[in-house]
């Protein structure tokens, strides 16, 4: 679907490498040495080879034409946009189809090309949309773009967005997610089955980027139909065939098709121990839901899809701003949905809110501290998305009759700051700012690198934001006598956290370790008496699984070193056990680390 032309290495060998050998001998070759080199051995005699071309290259040619062997040091050097994998592991985001929502929020997009909350110029859900919004097509195509760009493949963290999870059918969930992993295997085995998925999609669905786009669309200025009701309407027939279909394969009627929105538990049990020895591996699985639709059922649900994190909206801790932007839940429904994700393990990815209608920069800042001072919420992780004003969101009202404004640049510089302020250092900010094209936003401010200009404030004023991404070690190379293992706790809202984390002097992160020591009756009855490892997590740019890197945090040991300590702790504690919630992906590890496997966990005596 719209994949570039092959480049012929055969037929640009020479230039190739040429280029190809100047870059394996000067392992300080700069950008600006590689670009004057690209420009003494053009492509075709005028234009420049891309990176991804160079790598394709060496990977053919590495060990010929008297260029050494393969060396992944010489990708790394050549590699695409290396931030992509400095924290470790490789991301792939899939999106889910457009289909209804339970929430009514007046801030939230209603672009009914998308799931709900999603705009269709984002760079993740054009790609979703270019691939029919099929799991098999986003995840390998995107697979393929970064193998191409010299990015590891084989330790992939998977992240579906789009809408609220928990409100899709339970059988498009495991379906969605058995095609996830069917991808990854099938890359991973040198297996591409693109085409023929294409083919089955371009034949059977309205969703196939060839078929003409709805020309409906909702405009927030008057909102006659809700986005519901027009997604309703335009994807009936869609939505009525996959039910049908999915039904027919059910009871044997009929053969199953490779977009057919039908799996089995146990085919995804199948692909779950598939996984555990399979070359591309998934080491984390993401999804996105809201607090009112986590129960301990829910809970257990998607624990059985092999999810290992949760992105849940928190948007404000205010009842009181939740009511007036038609949340539709209350910070209660907030509390208890940490609790359940929390007893069961999960990372908690929370999403927040400034800028709402009925809030102000002060009641931000407060609201921010909340999130941070009360036990019920300390999110793992976060994302902050300043409120945008959106041509088809409900707000646009707000906004026309004064009800609402967006902050100025120096009004939202200022929260931020504060929040960055604020952050202790357990928390990673993952985005600041939501990546919505300007074309899309009515009114607001357009800065995109908000982040970089909180943090330059910081920097004036002789300081930095504590946070996780912040700190991150990346290129640096450590030596275990520059580190130390530092220990915080803090309370939740089901006992006490335990953040350990290996940290240079001045605190910069190369790996750490969270460690839950749950004081009431776990929903899940395997995890009684046991304290839970919830995430081991070690810095650095992603390594291939057996790859060897000197000096490179993920081959230090620290993992395990971690793990010991938490053992160590936990029998301090009283526990007899220690259950870590692996991702199918790393059962091999923790196997290694005295792990055996229970029902959904694994666990280990301390």
């Amino acid at each position: 679907m719209g994949y570039k032309t092959v480049l012929d290495r055969q037929e640009h060998r020479e230039p190739l490498l040429a280029i190809l050998h100047a870059v394996v001998h000067d392992p300080n070759l700069s950008r600006d040495g590689l670009l004057h080199v690209l420009k003494t051995y053009p492509k075709d005699g005028r234009g420049l080879f891309s990176k991804n071309e160079l790598i394709q290259a060496y990977r053919q040619f590495a060990g010929s034409d008297g260029l050494p062997p393969f060396d992944p040091g010489v990708v790394e050097r050549l590699r695409m946009k290396p931030i992509r994998t400095m924290s470790g592991v490789t991301p792939v985001t899939v999106l889910t189809k457009p289909f209804p929502c339970p929430g009514e929020c007046i801030f939230c997009p209603n672009d009914i090309r998308m799931p709900k909350s999603y705009l269709s110029n984002e760079p993740g859900a054009q790609r979703a949309e270019q691939n029919g919004f099929d799991p098999y097509l986003q995840t390998y195509s995107r697979l393929r773009a970064l193998y191409e760009t010299g990015h590891p493949t084989d330790k992939i963290e998977v992240i579906i967005l789009g809408g609220t999870w928990s409100f899709y059918p339970e059988s498009y969930q495991i379906w969605f997610v058995k095609r996830i992993f069917d991808a990854l295997h099938d890359f991973g085995g040198g297996i591409d089955r693109t085409a023929e998925v294409e083919e089955a999609l371009r034949a059977s669905s309205q969703f196939h980027p060839a078929r003409e786009r709805p020309a409906e669309s909702v405009d927030g200025t008057r909102l006659e139909r809700t986005y519901n009701q027009v997604v309703q309407a335009i994807y009936r027939d869609e939505m009525r065939r996959s039910r049908e279909e999915a039904g027919a394969i059910a009871r044997g009627a009929r053969a199953r098709g490779p977009v057919d929105e039908y799996a089995t538990w146990d085919e995804l049990e199948a692909a779950h121990h598939e996984n555990e020895s399979a070359a591309c591996r998934c080491v984390g699985l993401v999804i996105e839901t809201r607090p009112d639709h986590i129960s301990a059922e829910e809970v257990l649900r998607i624990r059985r899809l092999g999810a290992t994190k949760v992105q849940i909206g928190f948007q404000s801790l205010s009842d009181e701003v939740l009511r007036l932007n038609h949340r539709g839940h209350t910070v209660e429904a907030t509390r208890q949905a940490v609790r359940l994700l929390r007893g069961a393990g999960f990372k908690i990815h929370a999403h927040w809110m400034p800028n709402l209608y009925g809030s102000s920069p002060e009641g931000d800042v407060e609201d921010y501290r909340r999130m941070f001072a009360d036990p019920a919420f300390r999110p793992d992780e976060l994302k902050i998305y300043p409120c945008s004003l959106i041509d088809s969101a409900e707000l646009m009202q707000y906004y026309a009759d004064g009800r609402w404004r967006p902050y100025t640049h120096a009004e939202l510089l200022d929260v931020l700051t504060a929040c960055f302020r604020h952050t202790p250092e357990y928390c990673r900010l993952t985005r600041v700012v939501r990546d919505i094209p300007s074309t899309d936003i009515v009114a607001g401010d357009l800065t995109t690198n908000f982040r970089q200009v909180v943090d330059e404030a910081l920097r004036q004023r002789g300081e930095r934001s504590p946070d996780i991404r912040a700190r991150e070690i990346r290129r640096t190379r450590v030596t275990p006598d520059q580190l130390r293992l530092d220990e915080q706790r803090y309370a939740s809202s089901i006992g006490d956290e335990v953040f350990l984390q290996f940290i240079t002097p001045d605190r910069r992160i190369a790996g750490f370790l969270r460690l839950s020591l749950p004081r009431e009756t776990p929903i899940i009855p395997e995890l009684d008496g046991a304290a839970m490892i919830r995430e081991v997590h070690v810095y650095g740019q992603a390594l291939a699984i057996g790859e060897d890197a000197p000096g490179k945090p993920q081959h230090m040991g620290l993992g395990r070193a971690m793990i010991e300590r938490a053992a160590a702790i936990a029998a301090a504690e009283g526990y007899r056990r220690m259950a870590v919630i692996s991702s199918v992906g790393t059962r091999a590890y923790y196997r290694m680390r005295g792990f055996y496997d229970g029902a959904l966990y694994q666990f280990r005596d301390v």
